[in-house]
């Protein structure tokens, strides 16, 4: 487990954590369970993990041995205990079966199978039931790193499910058109920003154009307006002049 980054010994050094590793041709089933039940009552966990129980399809029957998992499965949960159990696949077998056959007893399953894509074989994982829960149905890629395990989303395109390097070359590929169409946005933007300046400059041209002539037409209104007063104001006294010229005349 300290190859992919996991450190388990802290958490045994803590009493929190305890491995017990046997071959399953050491014991018969019934003193396998045994062993198990000793463990249990002894140690009193909260989850166990029996990795793998296809190993005991090696030293009984089919049937036997689900009869044996079936009893430790109701055992684990009428103490309310976490159980997980691990199932190897064989190439050729069906991948939605178990050889101990009890798949049924599980509440949750989840599958690990290998994609060939392009040449290269990846791990992919999704969950095949999980009962009474809220779960996803897309595969995703599984990955095992110096720091931990990772589950990556698979790339969904024209030509199918891509993984390992094809999804790595074909994100990229996305990265660079993103750039590029990024870039031509901001082309774009720039131009567009370019010409609101530029007619933004042509009307504050027109509009100090037409600020200037409206002054010139204001004054040329006003002088108007002034010799229109001064013609009528002299009109008025040469009226008012002749008037008294008739009055002497009479006189």
């Amino acid at each position: 487990m300290e190859s992919i980054g996991l450190d388990l010994q802290r958490w045994v050094d803590k009493g929190l954590l305890q491995l017990h590793a046997v071959r399953s041709t050491y014991y018969g089933l019934e003193t396998h369970l045994v062993q198990i039940h000793k463990m249990v009552e002894t140690f009193n966990p909260t989850v166990v993990i029996v990795d793998p129980v296809t190993n005991l399809v090696t030293i009984a029957a089919a049937g036997d041995v689900k009869s044996m998992l079936t009893r430790l499965v109701d055992y684990l949960k009428g103490k309310r205990i976490t159980a997980l159990f691990t199932n190897l696949s064989h190439i050729g077998t069906g991948l939605e079966s178990t050889e101990s056959e009890i798949s049924s007893l599980m509440d949750t399953w989840i599958l690990v199978r290998d994609m060939e894509i392009g040449g290269e074989r990846n791990r992919g994982l999704y969950i095949l039931k999980s009962r009474g829960m809220s779960h996803s149905n897309q595969i995703r890629e599984f990955l095992l790193t110096d720091e931990g395990i990772n589950l990556l989303d698979v790339y969904v395109g024209p030509s199918g499910v891509l993984t390992g390097s094809a999804r790595t070359a074909r994100e990229a590929e996305e990265k660079a058109n993103a750039v590029l169409r990024q870039n031509e946005i901001e082309s774009l933007e720039r131009e567009l920003e370019r010409k609101r300046k530029a007619a933004e400059s042509h009307i504050a041209e027109i509009q100090a154009g037409l600020a200037t002539e409206e002054d010139d037409i204001q004054k040329k209104i006003a002088e108007a307006k002034l010799r229109q007063k001064v013609l009528k104001e002299e009109r008025h006294e040469m009226a008012v002049h002749r008037g008294k010229d008739k009055k002497e005349n009479k006189t």
